[in-house]
């Protein structure tokens, strides 16, 4: 079977890895964006789907290729969803978990369990081309409350702060094979894959 290249709009050898072990048996051949000399796109929407979007339709436009490009963060109902698209950057430039998470605890001071619900979304989205009319969208979101003390050295974000009340521990002391099970972004993926295979017998 013929590989098609399928550009994905990250620098994030870990998600390649990832995306290239899941998206392989479907007959695609996932590249990183640098290899087509794609820059980062400034993430200018107002939502995941937007952010994701933009990053997508750049990385297809430049390289010719069908791209790929997920955009993830964490929403807390306390915050009103914040800090939504921008976790990577909530305590500011330059990015930093630890300044994240000691902002998260910051704001949700005085906030009593029970109050503290969250979520992690991961939002993916695949182009056939730049201009694609229809591109195929997938969310999967990861429930949890937000802890008032990190737990865990495993995970980065804010998994240490991410408590899991079904697994009785944070995300950062899960195993890394369970929390890609269980992830956000694991539950993405495999809705992705169904969704690209279902596509492929059509």
């Amino acid at each position: 079977m013929t590989s098609t290249p399928l550009v994905l709009a990250s620098g994030n050898a870990g998600k390649l890895r990832e995306f290239h072990q899941l998206l392989a048996p479907l007959g695609f051949d996932v590249r990183p964006q640098a290899e087509y000399d794609v820059p980062d796109v400034e993430e200018t929407g107002l939502t995941f789907v937007e952010n994701a979007l933009l990053k997508a339709r750049e990385a297809s436009r430049i390289s010719g290729w069908p791209a790929l490009a997920d955009d993830s963060g964490l929403e807390v109902d306390a915050l009103n969803g914040a800090p939504g698209i921008y976790s990577a950057r909530f305590a500011g430039e330059p990015k930093s978990d630890a300044r994240n998470n000691a902002r998260l605890l910051e704001r949700l001071e005085g906030v009593p369990e029970g109050q503290r619900s969250g979520r992690y979304w991961c939002l993916l989205v695949y182009l056939r081309h730049a201009e694609d009319p229809v591109p195929l969208i997938v969310q999967r979101s990861w429930e949890g409350e937000i802890l008032t003390h990190p737990r865990g050295e495993g995970g980065f974000g804010y998994d240490s702060l991410f408590w899991l009340p079904d697994q009785a521990m944070s995300a950062a002391e899960l195993p890394p094979e369970e929390k890609n099970r269980l992830s956000h972004r694991g539950r993405a993926l495999q809705a992705l894959v169904g969704a690209l295979g279902g596509c492929q017998e059509t």
